[in-house]
């Protein structure tokens, strides 16, 4: 085992034993990802609360060896981390089944008032349990245990924190492992590893301050056992909050099921961003191409690199005049209404197609004409993308077909066409080649119209090249 808490010789020991080869395995702080420690043959890095390393340690652990196989284990990724397992870098497996008799944590957020503090630790002691106070400044960590021993006096408190000699700080936390006094006031030192069943109740102090992940962690430290916990974050009586820390509490108060980290986590990564991947700068931004564009660019480019084959799309423009949107009576609410945007703007063949389909069904009811005339419109685009038509323009008794510059349209596709709805296709090979698609009868209602366009368009592509 390497970290601070070995004398200055145990550590020399140890790190020649790795360098020599000699030690098999550590176990460690951040301090195995020190300069001075050098690894025989390392292949094997297991990093366990993966938050609680910075960019600047992962930049660090790929100095070491660009061969070593990483496993990271945390309840909360790190945006990061995250966007790279949503994207293919990294692969990605997640336990959601908790443990047995475990109930959601009761999370509340409040403006700080002392008799709200008083009533929840009193409500906690009463029961038997103990209560963590989390202060995260240590010059005055002193002055708030005070205060809190004022206010209860019946009630015992101590208080710890990391700047503690290891003696100190062991005698204080194995204390109040064994119930010798109720109230532990403390920095943030007890975010991960600690495993308390007796105590159900924790008060965070300017929980604004505090990041998304750190929040969730903390309030992880309480509801071990099958007790009901209580979770109480609070901030400053009378304090504007601004709209990021808004939507940390918000998140955190809103996600309490057992296992929400991932959701956590994928809230994190919205409004914090994904930062850069190739850099140490933790959440930059892709505002020069755009983040949908930037996440469809490095897709391909991670495809090239597994030797998978990459497609390649056309922007298609479509102008035709029909109700093609989420109305507000079928989905209200903002959120779920663009989540289904993205999804349907996410259709590629007929199969995603369906299953978006059964998804609107499944979760909003009988689906109106305007959404399934959205469904069309994005299936089509998605097979014009394939086939290189660049611009789709509605007529009164055709629609024409715009292929994009120079396209390379064989002869496979003519005869496919051709054979398909006969006369009612024509190919007209003029300076901006396109294709004139005919309805079957003159008087159509617009739906049938794209209707019958998405029917030939399914046709033609099913197992159609273009060159």
């Amino acid at each position: 085992m390497l970290s601070r808490f070995r004398t200055k010789k145990q550590q020399e020991v140890i790190i020649e034993d790795l360098r020599t080869g000699v030690v098999d395995v550590v176990v460690g702080t951040h301090r195995i990802l020190s300069k001075d420690v050098v690894y025989k043959d390392l292949g094997l890095l297991i990093i366990d609360e993966e938050q609680r390393f910075g960019v600047k340690h992962k930049e660090a652990v790929k100095q070491l060896k660009t061969t070593v196989d990483v496993l990271t284990l945390t309840a909360t990724p790190i945006p990061r981390t995250l966007h790279m397992s949503l994207i293919g870098i990294r692969d990605m497996s997640i336990l959601e089944d908790p443990p047995e008799d475990r109930y959601p944590i009761q999370t509340y957020v409040v403006e700080f008032d002392e008799l709200l503090v008083k009533d929840w630790v009193h409500r906690e002691v009463d029961r038997g349990g103990q209560v963590f106070f989390v202060h995260n400044r240590v010059q005055d960590i002193d002055h708030i245990t005070a205060k809190l021993s004022a206010l209860m006096p019946n009630v015992r408190i101590e208080f710890a924190h990391g700047q503690m000699s290891e003696v100190k700080l062991e005698k204080i936390m194995l204390g109040f492992l064994n119930h010798e006094f109720d109230v532990l006031v403390c920095t943030t030192i007890i975010e991960t590893g600690l495993d308390m069943s007796n105590v159900n109740t924790i008060i965070i102090n300017d929980a604004d301050k505090m990041g998304l992940s750190q929040l969730y962690q903390l309030r992880g430290r309480v509801g071990r056992s099958n007790r009901i916990a209580y979770a109480y974050l609070t901030y400053q009586k009378n304090k504007v909050l601004t709209e990021i820390a808004e939507k940390r509490l918000k998140a955190i108060k809103e996600f309490t099921e057992l296992g929400a980290g991932f959701k956590i986590a994928m809230k994190d990564l919205e409004i914090r961003g994904a930062g850069n991947l190739l850099g140490s700068d933790q959440h930059g931004h892709m505002a020069s191409v755009g983040y949908e564009m930037f996440c469809k660019l490095l897709e391909e480019q991670v495809r090239r690199i597994k030797g998978e084959d990459v497609e390649t799309f056309t922007d298609t423009t479509i102008e035709f005049s029909i109700n093609a949107y989420l109305p507000e009576p079928y989905i209200s609410q903002p959120d779920q209404k663009l989540d289904m945007y993205k999804r349907i703007s996410s259709i590629r063949n007929i199969e995603d197609r369906y299953k978006v389909e059964e998804e609107l069904e499944d979760r909003f009811g009988t689906i109106p004409q305007a959404v399934y005339n959205l469904l069309s419109i994005a299936h089509v685009k998605a097979m014009s993308q394939k086939i290189g038509i660049g611009l789709i323009k509605e007529h009164d008794e055709h629609i024409n077909l715009y292929f994009v510059e120079n396209p390379n349209v064989g002869p496979e596709m003519v005869i496919k066409a051709t054979d398909l709805i006969g006369k009612r296709i024509a190919f007209v090979m003029t300076s901006k080649p396109y294709m004139k698609f005919k309805y079957t009868k003159m008087k159509l209602t617009k739906e049938k119209r794209i209707g019958e366009l998405e029917g030939f368009l399914s046709q033609l592509t099913s197992d159609c090249k273009t060159n």
